[in-house]
């Protein structure tokens, strides 16, 4: 009954997420995150030009990459966040770079089998999103990505100050102020590799707190 009642509280995060987005326009800021300024110059200089973007939030990383020359196809599973990620792209010129879905990456990627040169996600992986399904995701972005392709992600990990504070919702999954973060081990990276060449595991911050983040950079092989 208590794991019942934990997976319909992660459930209710959509709903809001979806109200966050609409009252507050630029949640996250209008300048690109740091994460995707340097996944930019890697995605460039391994010829890679189609991209998935998983958790888009309100496009301000979606827009960089289209403004450099990428295609972009942008997930969020807020209405509101794929709004407003068409709305930014547009204002910015590169509407045409850009594709948006409205998908809970719970289910099933809607793409063929190796149709992304790679992918990218600043902080997807860490929402509420129990172990089983961040299995079911890697494995699903493993299917979509080309053979050599790349899949670059950030995450807060159990280093971070807001790790085991709050209310505990499973696993190292805390609410506080609402949210749910998964907090990452690199153990976690390292079984999330499962049929990838683990390339890189990398610590940085963000934010005012600060936060406490891996960049993890995982390959398919050839």
């Amino acid at each position: 009954m208590n794991q019942q009642i934990e997976e319909q509280v992660l459930s209710r995060q959509n709903p809001h997420w979806e109200k966050t987005y609409a009252r507050i326009p630029e949640m996250f800021g209008d300048e690109p995150s740091e994460p995707v300024r340097k996944t930019a110059v890697i995605f460039k200089q391994e010829g890679m030009t189609n991209i998935l973007e998983l958790g888009g939030g309100q496009g301000r990383d979606t827009v960089y990459f289209a403004g450099n020359g990428f295609t972009v196809t942008s997930l969020d599973y807020a209405a509101e966040g794929v709004k407003a990620i068409t709305e930014k792209a547009q204002k910015a010129g590169v509407s045409q770079a850009v594709n948006t879905l409205c998908h809970d990456v719970r289910q099933p990627l809607p793409f063929p089998d190796a149709f992304f040169d790679a992918c990218y996600s600043h902080m997807l992986f860490c929402m509420a999103l129990t172990t089983a399904e961040l299995e079911c995701l890697a494995a699903e972005i493993l299917r979509v990505l080309k053979p050599g392709g790349l899949c670059i992600y950030t995450v807060r990990h159990i280093g971070d100050a807001h790790h085991g504070t709050g209310i505990h919702r499973g696993e190292d999954m805390y609410e506080t102020g609402g949210f749910i973060v998964h907090f990452f081990s690199k153990e976690k990276i390292e079984h999330l590799a499962t049929g990838y060449e683990l390339v890189n595991v990398e610590e940085f911050e963000e934010g005012a707190l600060p936060r406490k983040l891996f960049a993890v950079t995982m390959k398919k092989s050839l």
